[in-house]
């Protein structure tokens, strides 16, 4: 048994006192624990819009060298706005769920043609733009203005589902409800420290003490006031969500060399991915839930030996890559269809499965099991494949 939490149950709310009492112990804590991060060193909206769209992604770590090259490349919303979308796509590429970065550049373009190119400081009209939900708003509104709105992410949650002993599971509709409300609580409470650092504090915590194994409750700054220590529950919060299963699913990805030249194909419009650019892939199964049944152009690429395999994810679905050396025997090619040099690669905008097909094909590895898949062949002329 633990010593008494000096914080009510959520249920019914947050007692000033209590309220102040963890606001005080949590931002101390962050005064001198607050991480060096790029997008900290100042508090400009257009940087902290962008970081938080990528922790969305991503973790802190994966993170920094993404977003040092993003505002490189577009260091202003209006150059941001004014950029083709290809060059966003190729910019994101490998921190997944594209549909974001269309998002951000549609909501720069917004902000543009709404706001004179400055993003807005009010919770409101950032919700009105494209892409921005109550998360990126709140994190936007109280970082950059420091107004008091609140805002939930998984670390977040995963703080005060143990601060308060949220008993409902991390996915359902009163967790959500229960959490957003405690956040607004407290960010009233702690406006006038400064809600932005407030904010960030929380994350913090989440991601660097309340982690979601073995958390590190005796380096905790706020343990006096967590339910879930005083009730020795830790270990049980938050409460799982429901998981999908994973759905498995084999690809198999051709890749045509021509010199310092790889066939690649456009992802089409409108599905997952949409204008990414990738090797050619099949679902040999013919189950379409990723890729066509049959290779693009028509009968004009034909696959060979298998030279590797990678392994992949995308949401629910759990990829097994086959990669196969393959030869594209037209004289041209036809969108989607293109030949791109190696230099060009970059500025494309791959798929992550198609970023580490080529890694994986590169490797000493791959180039001696084709080698060996070569002599094989020629030993045995005629196979079945």
């Amino acid at each position: 048994m633990g010593t008494r939490s000096t914080i009510d149950r959520p249920t019914a709310g947050v007692s000033p006192p209590h309220a102040a009492a963890l606001v005080a112990d949590l931002l101390g804590w962050f005064a001198g624990a607050r991480r060096d991060l790029p997008w900290r060193r100042d508090r400009d909206a257009y940087r902290v819009w962008i970081s938080e769209s990528m922790l969305q992604q991503t973790r802190v770590e994966a993170a920094v060298p993404y977003f040092e090259r993003f505002v490189a490349r577009f260091p202003t919303v209006a150059v941001l706005a004014a950029a083709p979308v290809e060059a966003v796509l190729a910019a994101w590429s490998g921190l997944g769920y594209y549909r974001r970065a269309r998002s951000l550049h549609a909501a720069a373009r917004a902000v543009v043609e709404r706001h004179g190119g400055e993003v807005p400081s009010e919770r409101e009209a950032l919700l009105a733009l494209p892409g921005i939900g109550p998360y990126t708003a709140g994190a936007v509104a109280s970082i950059a203005f420091d107004r008091p709105e609140p805002l939930v992410d998984g670390n977040v949650a995963r703080v005060l589902s143990r601060l308060f002993a949220l008993d409902a599971p991390s996915d359902s509709a009163r967790f959500r409800a229960e959490s957003w409300r405690l956040a607004g609580e407290l960010v009233r409470v702690a406006a006038p420290h400064g809600p932005g650092d407030w904010n960030q504090a929380l994350m913090e915590l989440g991601a660097v003490v309340c982690v979601p194994r073995e958390p590190r409750c005796l380096a905790c700054p706020v343990k006096a006031h967590c339910r879930a220590i005083a009730d020795g529950r830790t270990s049980e919060l938050p409460v799982p969500k429901r998981r999908a299963q994973p759905i498995d699913v084999e690809v198999h990805v051709a890749l045509v060399r021509d010199g310092d030249r790889v066939l690649v194909a456009q992802r089409p419009p409108g599905g997952r991915m949409e204008g990414l650019w990738e090797l050619p892939a099949i679902e040999p199964s013919g189950a379409r839930r990723l890729h066509a049944a049959e290779w693009p152009g028509d009968g004009a690429l034909i696959a060979g030996d298998e030279i590797g395999s990678v392994a992949h994810s995308i949401t629910c679905h759990r990829i097994r890559a086959r990669i196969f050396a393959a030869r594209w025997t037209a004289s041209d090619t036809a969108p989607p269809l293109r030949m791109a040099r190696a230099d060009e690669l970059g500025a494309l905008g791959l798929t992550g499965l198609a970023s580490k097909a080529l890694r994986a094909s590169s490797t000493e590895a791959v180039q001696r099991e084709s080698r060996s898949a070569r002599r094989t062949r020629d030993a045995c002329a005629g196979r079945v494949r």
